[in-house]
């Protein structure tokens, strides 16, 4: 009777350049599993959990329909399946989130108490957290010089994409799958996500990849001239795929790289895309607690507003209802499709915390509770750097004047068009704060915690 191991899936959502799967395979019969965890489902709001639940279907179809999904503790679940099929290593790919270290650390734990173990391989970045260091083995915290050392690393590499497994010759490396499956649950149902969700899947991964690589003006070949103008709609929509690990990020450098490096402006921009994905991965794993408090613990002093009247204008912000175009129609997009340009993101996140003086953490909440891509790691740190409380050499001098980004971003006024149907520019509300006014009040509660003149 062939061995039987669990492929535990959590964000790596794909049965392609997989090399925990692969590595499974190479150790005979495959069980995949899925455990629907209620501590991550509380944490994610419904567009994200309706992705999953596509996901989960497509994930169910690469592998023949022998996906197994139960609900419910991992720690509890995990040890139990594999005593019950007899598998003596659960594979999965290595989690470095916080909530993900701890819990993987437990199901180790009770896998060894069993004489079973748990085999991490391979991770859901280009290089795994941890792994970029400076000389002296002390980690990053400045973007720059991380992403120096990062492309150093990986122009030394064969950019070979890792263990192909494919559902459409059942093989991986050349070695026949054998799929094995046991009673399991339905996947969690499919909430509203009150908004309209991209195709979910590997398939549809690779599909978008495809058309991004080869699309003329509007692909990656020209990423680095538009990728900040948010009308064009000249940005991959890759996020969300990543998120749920449809596709890899070293897929997309194997195809950048194309044997000679990567070359060109564009490519390299959107490549250094990835850095930051890595670079702010690698923060929150040297920084464990930074997921939700200040990377920069001087800012921990600095005055914000929280009381009654902040949160109208939180709720404002909300809604899309600042009187400011960009940012209204930044939030209207999020509400609307799950999703927001990365400019904007920037826009209405500086306006938060600079403008309205609130704390990075409501914003970086809501966010969390709409956007189809929220990773934690990106999401949160890049709050931070908007609000001057994390990875940045300089917070102080960048508050965005709302208007002066709207005419450098979308001086035709096509994306706020597109998402504020009531836009006039004559008649447009007025703005809800005096944004100079509010600049030097931001300016002035960093310098009370600075010390900077």
């Amino acid at each position: 009777m062939a061995a039987v191991s669990v492929m535990w899936f959590r964000r790596d959502l794909r049965v392609g350049d997989h090399p925990a799967l692969a590595a499974a395979v190479e150790a005979g019969d495959v069980l995949p599993l899925f455990v629907v965890d209620p501590v991550l489902m509380e944490r994610s709001g419904a567009p994200r959990a309706a992705h999953l639940h596509d996901c989960l279907l497509a994930l169910r179809e690469s592998t023949d329909g022998h996906l197994v999904v139960r609900h419910g503790d991992p720690t509890e679940i995990v040890p139990a399946l594999a005593a019950e099929t007899g598998a003596e290593t659960v594979f999965v790919t290595r989690d470095h989130g916080p909530y993900g270290r701890r819990r993987d650390a437990e199901v180790a734990d009770r896998l060894r108490s069993d004489d079973r173990k748990l085999r991490g391989v391979g991770c859901n970045y280009a290089l795994e957290p941890g792994s970029v260091r400076k000389r002296d083995g002390d980690p990053y915290a400045v973007f720059t010089p991380f992403s120096r050392v990062w492309f150093d690393v990986l122009a030394g590499e064969s950019y070979s994409v890792p263990g192909d497994v494919t559902a459409a010759d059942g093989t991986c490396d050349g070695r026949p799958i054998a799929w094995t499956t046991v009673d399991g649950d339905d996947p969690p149902g499919r909430p509203d996500p009150g908004c309209e969700l991209p195709p979910a899947g590997e398939a549809a991964a690779l599909e978008r990849w495809r058309e991004y690589l080869v699309a003329d003006g509007r692909g990656v070949r020209d990423y680095d001239q538009h990728r900040d103008d948010p009308a064009a709609d000249a940005t991959s929509h890759l996020s969300p795929h990543l998120k749920w690990g449809a596709i890899h990020p070293r897929r997309l450098l194997s195809d950048l790289h194309a044997g000679n490096g990567i070359r060109g402006d564009g490519p390299r921009t959107f490549a250094s895309e990835l850095a930051w994905r890595d670079f702010y991965a690698d923060v929150l794993f040297q920084r464990p607690a930074t997921a939700w408090s200040n990377l920069n613990p001087k800012m921990d002093t600095m005055r914000l507003d929280r009381d009654d009247a902040a949160r109208e204008l939180f709720q404002q912000w909300c809604d899309g209802r600042t009187g400011f175009p960009i940012v209204d129609a930044g939030m209207r997009q999020l509400l609307a499709t799950g999703w927001m340009h990365n400019r904007v993101r920037m826009i209405v996140a500086s306006f938060l915390v600079k403008d309205l003086h609130l704390p990075w953490q409501w914003g970086a909440r809501h966010f969390l509770d709409h956007l189809v891509d929220g990773d934690l790691a990106s999401n949160n740190h890049g709050w931070q750097w908007a609000a001057g409380t994390g990875t940045d050499a300089a917070p102080y001098f960048r508050v965005f004047n709302p208007t002066r980004q709207f005419e450098r971003y979308d001086p035709d006024g096509d994306y706020v068009r597109r998402w504020v149907d009531d836009f006039d520019t004559d008649r447009y509300p007025d703005p809800m704060v005096d944004h100079a006014a509010e600049r030097d009040e931001a300016l002035a509660r960093y310098k009370e915690v600075s010390g900077r003149s």
